[in-house]
């Protein structure tokens, strides 16, 4: 099955660039078009009493991330559609994305960090709640 459209989850990790070559040469063959999603720590989980500073933290942390996910695109000589920064519960964006973007397959990490852990979690509600097919690559060095 040749697949269109590939919704990749990536995290500040240097295992993310695996995951990105993975999704690449799964994509390369048939010219799928490529998106990444990422989360951003939401500050408000951090410090309730700081609510001032929020929206700078907010917007630092979105900064960052799209550093990340500039550094990450560069060099790969595969075109990236898109690069979405997220906040909040992972499996929901990505079911959302699926959805409005006619993504067919998601590609996720396996592995014991935090945020490859919650993206196995959503593969699972992936497969659970739609069509869209799911790859949990494994990221163990």
């Amino acid at each position: 099955m040749a697949y269109t459209h590939l919704l990749v989850a990536v995290a500040m990790t240097p295992e993310s660039r695996q995951l990105l070559a993975k999704a690449i040469d799964i994509a390369r063959p048939s010219h799928a078009r490529i998106t990444l999603i990422t989360l951003t720590a939401d500050p408000e989980l951090y410090n309730q009493l700081a609510a001032p500073m929020m929206e700078s933290v907010r917007t630092l942390l979105q900064e960052e991330m799209q550093q990340f996910l500039n550094e990450l695109v560069t060099g790969t000589e595969y075109p990236i559609e898109q690069m979405l920064i997220a906040s909040g519960e992972l499996g929901e964006h990505i079911v959302e994305v699926c959805r409005t973007k006619g993504v067919d397959l998601v590609v996720c990490g396996n592995h014991n960090q935090t945020f490859f852990a919650r993206a196995a979690c959503a593969a699972k509600r992936i497969v659970k709640r739609s069509e869209v097919d799911v790859l949990l690559v494994s990221l163990e060095g």
